[in-house]
């Protein structure tokens, strides 16, 4: 099994474990009772029976009191050692490929306590190797081409395999390969692996595949040694090496006359040994002028003839052509080319109309009146009898019409491109006198587009702005579209329809625009949505514009303008118009003619209640002088009005209630008595019912802009305003009778007397 080489090896081999294991490991080496004493362990793999590998011992061992435990990988179940000597057993076969060592702890265990004495000892244990794997191929089969006809020693794949023995023991990794067959066509390198060809004329039109064994073997060169084989198969590719053929010398085909242009003749085919690429043929007319043409079909090789120019077998009752069938690929520098005759009889045919042309194409505007020209057909009989065409419509009618005799094709009704933008229509060519004999022709009308539509938004847009929007900032982009055609040249111009708004428009030139902030600060609770009115206008001629409304909702947004919450109110116009400020105008008007009517009547009351007025002795209240015009109580002097009352000779005197208008006395320098002067000024004012002149008696409901108190003061509230009746107060007696009468109902009222 190992070759004749065993010996030599497993000898230098055991002399060097036996060098190992005169060595020793100590552990604890200054107490010398605890110093563990054990050989490297080592075992051959492959061996079945139980056998003793070496020993462990230490110093605190004692027979009979303890005992030696082996923890670790693989005890108990393949390691076991001798309580008492510490020897260590192998009871079962070791595969170095599998595992090819052993961790270990010896352990000194009382008897008794069971339990650890002194500190334990690791180990390894080496699975030695022995030559019991073959080579393994790293594929099963191998695969590889070559070129047919290729050169002695061209490569053609690589052969591996390896050996899972241990590379360090020996030559038992060191694999040589083998060729067991067809030896003599391809060769093996022993030691790559590579297979080369050997045979310099493989053909392959002769044998395409081989099949060859290869043997790989451990020991390297050496005698014995295991060994395992693998299928090797080798396809020969194909060389353009051989030229195509026709099998014939000529063919021979025939063909009506009114066969059509493009339509096929027939078939030839030229062979070709070779395949694929190589096998590829051209075929070509050598013939000039010829009325007919040829191309390969990619599927079958084959060349089809087809009609090039229209037959007339009037003119011309046979041809006579030379085709040409060649390689495309050069071999060497040359090309392989062969050739044959192909004669087509052409066979007479009575015929029916021939158009000008196989199909036609006409233009129209849209918006053109009925009844305008598009195009001509024309048709001809192409027999010697050339008898008249006339021609109609075999679809199409609704929208045009076509002249019998002449072929005009003219407009029914008024087109509309964006309608039907193109028409197919059919325009039949019949022969007189022969009902069968029609022949047809497709025309093409392209309806011309004029700049008939205004341009639109090109969706539902749904912007938002945010209530911290600042100005510039674009809230939304829109582009436009048109029913019209979108050429290139086509333009959309966007511009804002109110002359103020809180938004502007800016057109960003290439058919799009932005929505900016052109004034910031919004309030959802205020204005929750904004209408904005946008022109957009194309660039047709004339020039067409439309008028588009755009909902901008206020909402509260996030950091990235995300909106959070938007409310839906009714819609506010963006900006304001000269309408919308018109209209507040007007309402303002209106209710200041409201308001003066009401404002006027309360002081015609407070007057009239003013010379009704007693004041008795007892109302306390204040003169108030002002040095300016302003309120407040730091620019004031007061005087007691108990005072001035006592100046009086006769008591306060009733207000002159007939002379409405104010008569002033002069100016003049008092005389030491400031109760006079007060007195008569009094009385002037209470004579005076259009206004209240500067310096003199003014009644305030408000006592001044340093006051912090609201008035107490009652002078400027009437009982004829007031929803309560206070008649009640006459049964008070005397100290309430003043209130009686400025809060009680008007006595002149109750008595008739005004």
């Amino acid at each position: 099994m190992f070759g004749t080489m065993f010996p030599l090896w497993l000898l230098i081999y055991s002399i060097g474990w036996a060098v190992q294991s005169g060595l020793s490991l100590k552990v604890n080496s200054s107490d010398p009772k605890s110093d563990w004493i054990w050989n490297q362990l080592a075992s051959w793999e492959g061996a079945t029976e139980p056998r003793q590998i070496g020993k462990i011992e230490s110093g605190r061992h004692e027979l009979g009191k303890t005992k030696y435990e082996l923890r670790g990988e693989g005890v108990g179940t393949i390691f076991k050692v001798n309580p008492d000597t510490g020897n260590i057993i192998v009871f079962r076969e070791l595969d170095r490929e599998k595992k090819d060592r052993y961790k270990l702890e010896g352990f000194v265990m009382d008897i008794k306590s069971k339990k650890q004495v002194g500190p334990s000892t690791n180990f390894t244990i080496n699975v030695l190797d022995l030559n019991d794997n073959a080579p393994i191929f790293t594929k099963d089969p191998f695969n590889g081409t070559v070129p047919e006809m290729s050169s002695t020693g061209t490569s053609i794949l690589t052969v591996s395999a390896h050996d899972p023995d241990d590379p360090t023991v020996g030559k038992h990794t060191e694999v040589t390969y083998k060729i067991l067959s067809n030896e003599k066509t391809f060769s093996i390198d022993p030691m790559t692996g590579i297979i080369r060809v050997v045979n310099p004329n493989l053909d392959r039109e002769r044998k395409k595949d081989y099949q060859i064994i290869v043997q790989a073997k451990d020991m390297g060169l050496d005698q014995g040694g295991m060994s395992s084989t693998v299928t090797v198969y080798i396809s020969l590719t194909d060389i353009n090496d051989n030229a195509p053929y026709f099998p014939h010398s000529q063919y021979n085909y025939s063909v009506l006359e009114d066969a059509t242009i493009g339509s096929t003749v027939n078939r030839v085919k030229a062979k070709d040994l070779d395949e694929g690429e190589n096998a590829k043929i051209l075929y070509t007319i050598v013939s000039r002028n010829s009325m007919f043409d040829i191309k390969t079909d990619p599927r079958t090789q084959e060349g089809v003839i087809t009609i090039k120019k229209r037959l007339d077998f009037e003119r011309q009752r046979q041809h006579r052509i030379e085709l040409e069938a060649e390689n495309p690929t050069l071999v060497k520098g040359k090309t392989y080319k062969t050739k044959a005759v192909v004669v087509i009889d052409v066979l007479d045919v009575d015929e029916p109309p021939v158009f000008s042309r196989a199909d036609y194409a006409f233009t129209v505007s849209e918006n053109r009146p009925a009844n305008t020209s598009v195009g001509r057909v024309l048709a001809k009989d192409p027999d010697q009898a050339k008898n008249s065409i006339w021609f109609s419509l075999i679809d199409g009618t609704e929208f045009f019409t076509i002249g019998k005799e002449n072929g005009m094709i003219k407009t029914r009704v008024e087109l509309d491109r964006e309608d039907v933008a193109w028409h197919n229509i059919t325009v039949a060519g019949h022969e007189a006198g022969k009902s069968n004999f029609t022949s047809y022709t497709q025309v093409t009308i392209k309806v011309l587009d004029e700049n008939d539509n205004a341009p639109t938004l090109a969706e539902n847009y749904n912007p938002h702005v945010c209530e911290d929007d600042a100005v510039g900032t674009v809230i939304q982009m829109i582009s436009a579209v048109d029913l019209d055609e979108i050429t290139p040249a086509v333009r959309f111009h966007f511009r804002i329809a109110e002359k103020d708004s809180n938004f502007s428009v800016k057109d960003n030139g290439n058919n799009t625009a932005n929505i900016t902030v052109k004034q910031a600060g919004f309030d959802q609770n205020e204005a929750s949505k904004f209408s904005l009115l946008i022109n957009i206008s194309d660039n047709g001629n004339p020039s067409l514009r439309s008028t588009e409304k755009l909902e901008i909702n206020v909402c509260s947004c996030d950091r990235d303008r995300n909106p959070i919450n938007c409310r839906h109110f009714a819609p506010l116009t963006s900006g304001v118009t000269v309408t919308v400020l018109l209209i507040v105008f007007l309402c303002i008007i209106a209710a200041i003619m409201l308001v003066v009517p009401i404002v006027y009547h309360k002081m015609q009351k407070k007057n009239a209640f003013v010379g009704l007025v007693k004041p008795p002795g007892e109302i306390r209240e204040q003169l108030v002088r002002y040095d300016e015009e302003g309120g407040g109580e730091m620019d004031t002097h007061s005087f007691d009005i108990t005072v001035l009352n006592s100046l009086r000779v006769n008591g306060p005197q009733p207000a002159q209630t007939m002379n409405c208008s104010p008569v002033y006395a002069p100016i003049r320098k008092p005389n030491n008595d400031m109760g006079s002067v007060v007195r008569m000024k009094k009385d002037e004012a209470d004579g005076d019912r259009d206004g209240l002149p500067y310096d003199t008696l003014h009644v305030y409901g408000y006592e001044g802009a340093d006051s912090v108190a609201d008035s107490l003061s009652s002078l400027d509230i009437s009982s004829i305003d007031s929803e309560q009746d206070y008649d009640f107060l006459n049964d008070w007696g005397p100290r309430f009778q003043m209130l009686a009468e400025l809060y009680g109902s008007d006595p002149y009222r109750k008595t008739g007397e005004y």
